[in-house]
């Protein structure tokens, strides 16, 4: 009989512990301020990237979007061949057949901008 009261309130105070923080509404406040600090993507022209061509500079496009892979070009397992198109257009190497597919959902990381129309 004991074991059955503790078991009861175990699980009622544990059921309370994981409802309630749900049945909270978010903090409008914080919601607000993260909608205001966040930033428009900025645009950049082919002049700019082309001033970062270098392995400790390195930008490259891909498909009109303007990634900076400077912190991956060390880690590129093609390696100096990233270094090719830095600066410029990379699109073509980068679909490629020598990429896995997981490249696709990592460039993402590197993004920093769009290219100028």
């Amino acid at each position: 009989m004991d074991v059955l009261v503790v078991t009861l309130i175990l699980g009622f105070v544990l059921g309370v512990l994981f409802v309630i923080p749900r049945l909270r509404k978010p903090n409008h406040d914080k919601m607000l301020q993260s909608n205001i600090t966040a930033k428009a993507p900025i645009a950049y022209t082919k002049e700019e990237v082309s001033l970062h061509n270098k392995r400790t500079d390195c930008w490259i496009i891909i498909k009109e979007k303007v990634y900076d892979v400077t912190s991956y070009v060390e880690e590129h397992p093609g390696g100096d061949a990233i270094l090719a198109h830095a600066g410029d257009d990379s699109t073509e190497g980068f679909f490629g057949p020598q990429h896995a597919t997981r490249v696709f959902d990592m460039i993402e990381d590197f993004y920093i901008g769009d290219l100028v129309k």
